[in-house]
Parts: C-alpha cells; sequence; structure tokens
C-alpha cells in the first residue's frame, strides 16, 4: 500500500492512493472497525463536501475512509470511459479496499452511492459488514424532474443555486458557502466533461444501470437500513420502501420535511440512528 499525504489547504483532497493505476482521493479520520462512505452524483460533489458535516463523529467511533469516485472530485477520469459501468466502478471500488488492506467494510451509500453500495453488496457480501443506505437509488424508478436537473447541469452560479435548492426541502440549509464551492468544483478544468460524459441523455438507462435486481436483493444476507426523507425529489423515498419489502433483513426509517440531504437536514438524528446500528445495537 503507497498512499500519498497531500500538502494543501483544501481540505477536499485528503489522501491519494494508486487503484489499478487510477490516482484516487479519499478523506480519512478516526479509528476503529473501517467504514466507507460513498458520496452521491451531483456536480461539484466530492466526498469531503458529501460528509464533512458527519465524519466528525463518525470518526470518533470508526475508521472512517470517504473516496471520491470515478468521474468525480480530485480522482482521476480515464479518458475512455463514456458513460456510467456499474462493472467498472465496483471495481474500482474493490481495488480501493484492497489497496488500503480493507477485507471488509461497513458502509454507507448516499443516492447513486447507495447504488453502489448494493451492487457491491450483491457480487462481493464478504466485502460488506452493515450497509446505511440513504435517499439511495437502486431499483428500478422513474427518472424525476428532480434527477434531470441533476444529471444536465450546465455550470453557472445560479444553476447550481437552484440545484442545491432542489436537494434540500428547508431552503435556509443551502447557503452561499455551499454553492459556491459546489460550483467552483463543478468548474475545476476538465470537471463539467467528465461529468456530462457519465450520466448523458436518455438518463433514464443510466438509473436503469444503477439497479440491482430483485432475486439479488432479496439474497442479501447484510443488515442494512435505509433512510430517505419523505420529500426528496431526487430519488422518491418509494425506493426505499422497495428495498424493506425486498431485503430480509432491511430496517425503513423516512424522516419528515427532509429531501435528499438526510445527512445535512437531519443530521443529529442521523447520527443517532447510524451509530449504535453499525456497531450492532
Amino acid at each position: 500500500m503507497t498512499t500519498t499525504a497531500t500538502d494543501t489547504a483544501n481540505p477536499e483532497i485528503g489522501e491519494r492512493i494508486d487503484v489499478n493505476g487510477i490516482g484516487t482521493n479519499y478523506i480519512v479520520a478516526g479509528e476503529g472497525e473501517p467504514l466507507i462512505l460513498i458520496h452521491g452524483s451531483g456536480p461539484g460533489v466530492t466526498a469531503y463536501a458529501n460528509w464533512r458535516g458527519v465524519i466528525p463523529d463518525l470518526a470518533k467511533s470508526f475508521r472512517c475512509y470517504a473516496p471520491d469516485t470515478l468521474g468525480f472530485g480530485y480522482t482521476d477520469f480515464p479518458a475512455d470511459i463514456q458513460g456510467f459501468d456499474m462493472d467498472r466502478w465496483i471495481a474500482h471500488l474493490t481495488g480501493f479496499m484492497d489497496a488500503l488492506g480493507i477485507e471488509s467494510a461497513h458502509f454507507i451509500g448516499n443516492s447513486y452511492g447507495g447504488a453502489l453500495t448494493l451492487a457491491l453488496a450483491a457480487r462481493h457480501p464478504e466485502r460488506v459488514r452493515r450497509a446505511v443506505l440513504m435517499g439511495a437509488a437502486g431499483v428500478p424508478f422513474d427518472v424525476t424532474e428532480g434527477l434531470k436537473k441533476v444529471w444536465g447541469y450546465e455550470p453557472s452560479v445560479d444553476a447550481m443555486r437552484d440545484l442545491m435548492n432542489t436537494f434540500a426541502f428547508d431552503s435556509s440549509l443551502v447557503k452561499e458557502e455551499i454553492v459556491r464551492s459546489r460550483f467552483e468544483a463543478s468548474v475545476r478544468p476538465g470537471a463539467h466533461e467528465a461529468y456530462s460524459s457519465l450520466f448523458p441523455e436518455p438518463r433514464q438507462r443510466w438509473l436503469d444501470a444503477l439497479a440491482s435486481s430483485e432475486a439479488d436483493l432479496k439474497a442479501l444476507p447484510h443488515e442494512i437500513i435505509a433512510i430517505h426523507g419523505r420529500e426528496d425529489v431526487i430519488v422518491p423515498f418509494e425506493v426505499s420502501l422497495r428495498f424493506s419489502q425486498l431485503i430480509p433483513n432491511c430496517e425503513l426509517h423516512i424522516f419528515g420535511n427532509c429531501g435528499h440531504w438526510t445527512q445535512i437536514e437531519k443530521r443529529d438524528r442521523f447520527i443517532a440512528l447510524v451509530t449504535p446500528f453499525l456497531h450492532g445495537a
């Protein structure tokens, strides 16, 4: 394992490790059982941006790893990628674990990150301990207008502000600092070109590619909780309801007055729910 500690004032840039030839940026904090946090698929997203509000608390109990996945943040984006490919993304995720010597870990997956978590659990069940799905995709549903807006983003401050307001039920949580930082991240050299190549029109096909089969979900042996905001207009809460119907050991939690940002909008409840669950309580 070879990691490089970066010397930068940018908190989104953490450690860097080679994963099958792909330079991969990740945040690491804490001690304890390994916990891997997989971010969502919004423009300008990074692992740090997605999880910065909860990692300090989770790191009190777990060794937290939050990678920038392929196509996002400060992880290299191979030039030959043309659209999302679950096989390739899962290979990068397992390669990340291998490079760090992590045989198995707990997972928290946000939105598209939840779909990756489910696919990993289905294909490599021995690599996943317990899992938390948060506003997750992973079963078939019709692409929403909110998700079309996310994947169809064209860079501007106003467009990013509108998008952030779509994520949150309570618009007062959308601070200008968040808007500006996400916008700046979305216009870094090459960032928008990489992002726009992941989920081009027609977008339904990429949502379908994120879905696990009913047979795979029914066969999962893992303890899982699905957390969803009732007012989520990106991924409807009925998706998590479907998880609870298909996955044998899945517990469902729906938060009212909450959109797609459960870990931000209901942060304290999120921490109070997730921490004991991952400890096996």
